[in-house]
């Protein structure tokens, strides 16, 4: 199974969704599209779904198309899920600014996730995933709470 999630960003982000449509991925594609308003005849297409059910799908995929969002690539790298990310853009009036773009640059040039960008082949980058093996992310949450926590010890 492909989860894909936009994100709850208030604008629609419809480019993901119509390259998945046209694709010859042959499963089930899961969709959590926010405030996209899209009619699929193969992928299954949820305004929301829940924080149990979000965890759910995120640990049963194969694959996490993901819109630039760092709470969904996160979550997907904390669980070593593979991500491909699309970033939305200004242009597209999908987003204000490009920050998601930097944000996919970054983790795509470190080696973490696949990015995905307008004019590639949905069908190419999904076939690259399959066999993708993802940098191994760790969060420096750990040393960050220490850090605030023997600061907040000393003061």
């Amino acid at each position: 199974m492909i989860f894909v999630s936009l994100g709850t960003q208030d604008k629609p982000f419809y480019r993901i969704l119509e390259k998945l449509e046209n694709s010859r991925v042959d499963e089930e594609i899961i969709v959590q599209a926010g405030f996209t308003k899209f009619e699929s005849k193969r992928m299954k297409v949820y305004e929301y779904v829940g924080p149990e059910d979000f965890n759910r799908y995120i640990s049963e995929a194969s694959i996490i198309i993901s819109h630039g969002g760092v709470g969904t690539i996160m979550k997907a790298l904390d669980l070593n899920k593979v991500v491909i990310a699309c970033p939305r853009l200004a242009k597209y009036k999908e987003h204000q600014n490009d920050h998601q773009k930097q944000i996919v640059d970054n983790f795509a040039s470190a080696g973490y996730i696949l990015s995905f960008n307008e004019d590639d082949d949905i069908d190419e980058i999904i076939a690259e995933a399959r066999s993708f093996k993802p940098k191994h992310f760790k969060s420096n949450q750990t040393i960050f709470l220490d850090k605030l926590a023997n600061y907040l010890e000393s003061i």
